[in-house]
């Protein structure tokens, strides 16, 4: 049970209340919740088996971090209008397929941010559109790599990580289907 949130922050993009929580076993807390639109991420796959990454400079961590495409949803887009236009924003792509493969919640304890990840094929360059502030490499990496990079924590985004583990799961199901 919840009580009514006090509002203490809305921006741009977040908003951040404080609420009141009875929780199911009786215990009663309060918590502080980052209210985020959600997102999207692509794993947009060449012929090749080579995963388009950007290196992304992200100044809350002060360097650059490997990822897929992604990036918010506006106005209560769709989750499929989303990674179609994060594709072709960031990575200068289109895609004539999109497969859902799932989705992730960033930290549940304190965020509401739910990334809807999307396998797409078919792929074809466009002129790359980001916004000012995204300072982003393209970068086509082979799978192999990519699960290495995982492994020794040169990729260490979670919408990444989870989605690459999400494709893997497609691709064995293909195969055995």
């Amino acid at each position: 049970m919840t009580h009514k949130p006090r509002e203490i922050f809305q921006g741009r993009i977040i908003r951040l209340t404080q609420e009141h929580v009875t929780l199911p076993n009786g215990h009663q807390v309060d918590m502080e919740i980052v209210h985020h639109p959600g997102g999207v991420g692509v794993l947009a796959l060449d012929e090749q088996q080579r995963l388009c990454l950007l290196r992304q400079y992200r100044h809350l961590t002060g360097t650059w971090v490997w990822e897929i495409p992604a990036g918010k949803i506006d106005d209560h887009e769709p989750t499929l209008s989303t990674a179609q236009r994060e594709l072709r924003e960031e990575a200068g792509l289109t895609a004539t397929e999109f497969i859902p493969l799932g989705r992730t919640i960033s930290s549940p304890g304190i965020f509401t941010e739910i990334v809807h990840l999307y396998l797409a094929s078919g792929l074809q360059q466009v002129a790359q559109a980001h916004e000012p502030e995204e300072l982003i490499e393209v970068h086509w990496v082979d799978l192999a790599t990519v699960h290495d990079w995982i492994a020794d924590g040169t990729i260490y985004d979670a919408k990444t990580i989870v989605g690459v583990m999400l494709l893997d799961l497609y691709q064995k199901q293909q195969i055995n289907n």
